[in-house]
């Protein structure tokens, strides 16, 4: 009995304390017996149970505020270098815009830092969290270039044209053989008389590498003294024959005209001018060119409308992707950790 006592005992009374017989350690295999009081051997834990070499690990815990960070960091960052490079802030006030810019890629270097080298983690308290600091750092970078490409993209393709056209004045009901250029040259947006269309048999194109059309704006069969107003287009003639066919050169319901901004093409605008007051002995002033079109001012706000939903709609897709990527990365430090 008092056998069968001290082999199951736990805690027997003589004051020692022993692994139990069933994971097949006996007191002579210890060594020495460990008193009362003293710590227990390393691979005996308090129940007397050794741990054994299959024992699971504990999985990693999540940070949760890693998490959060990693996904609204890049998306804000992306949303404020964006914003900043699309909208009226750079067309106002440019030194603004490009200061936020700086800033927010001065933030994306001091990230850089504190991911990438021991020092920065030691400053920045993360040094138990390399992994989401140094993915943290790449999240950015892409938010960054990818907000500087879209941004100066929106900016060009649709808000500059808009913001350049509502600096300038409107005109409407303008009779081109009653107003000169000289008149107009504050116009953006003009609107020409009832009745006015494009003059295709004094129509030309100049060529240099693409073929620069021009022609006149007259209003019935009226024979300006000058011919100030040219609609203007690229590649859309033959440039040795009056075949005009440029945007809306048919639609007997246009009669407005949005004026020519691009500065890099003027200049061959003018030469095709020259080259139709020399074909069919006219005479031009102060010619200006417009892009011919039905209803000017509600294509100025359709450029407005699509750089909005351009920004709102790459600004949703990039907050999808981050929360994809932050999701994927958490799954993977997770096993990582577990492993």
């Amino acid at each position: 009995r008092r056998g069968a006592q001290a082999r199951f005992s736990v805690f027997p009374k003589s004051g020692y304390r022993t692994a139990p017989p069933m994971y097949g350690h006996t007191q002579a295999q210890h060594g020495a017996a460990v008193g009362y009081g003293a710590a227990a051997p390393a691979y005996v834990d308090e129940q007397g149970l050794g741990k054994g070499a299959f024992v699971r690990t504990q999985r990693r815990r999540l940070n949760l505020n890693a998490i959060v960070l990693a996904v609204a960091g890049p998306w804000l960052l992306f949303c404020a270098v964006g914003a900043a490079l699309s909208f009226e802030v750079r067309h106002e006030q440019p030194l603004f815009a490009w200061a936020i810019v700086v800033a927010c890629f001065s933030l994306v270097a001091l990230t850089g830092l504190c991911g990438c080298t021991a020092a920065g983690r030691w400053l920045a308290g993360a040094e138990r969290e390399p992994t989401w600091f140094a993915f943290l750092f790449v999240s950015l970078v892409v938010a960054f270039c990818s907000a500087t490409v879209l941004g100066s993209s929106i900016y060009k393709a649709s808000m500059l044209p808009y913001y350049d056209m509502r600096s300038l004045n409107n005109y409407s009901n303008v009779i081109p053989s009653k107003v000169h250029g000289q008149q107009l040259m504050d116009g953006g947006i003009v609107e020409f008389a009832i009745g006015s269309k494009l003059d295709i048999s004094r129509s030309i194109g100049f060529k240099s590498g693409k073929v620069y059309c021009v022609a006149p704006v007259v209003l019935g069969d009226d024979k300006p003294e000058t011919y100030d107003f040219w609609a203007v287009g690229v590649d859309c003639c033959s440039g040795s024959h009056a075949d005009f066919s440029c945007a809306n050169y048919n639609d007997p319901v246009a009669r407005g005209g949005l004026r020519l901004m691009s500065e890099g093409d003027r200049p061959f605008y003018r030469l095709a001018v020259q080259q139709a007051e020399a074909a069919y002995k006219i005479k031009a002033s102060f010619p200006v060119f417009f892009e011919w079109t039905v209803d000017p001012s509600a294509k100025v706000e359709q450029w407005k409308r699509d750089g909005r939903s351009r920004f709102i709609t790459w600004m949703l897709s990039f907050l999808v992707y981050q929360s994809f990527l932050v999701t994927s990365a958490s799954l993977a430090f997770a096993k990582m950790g577990s492993s």
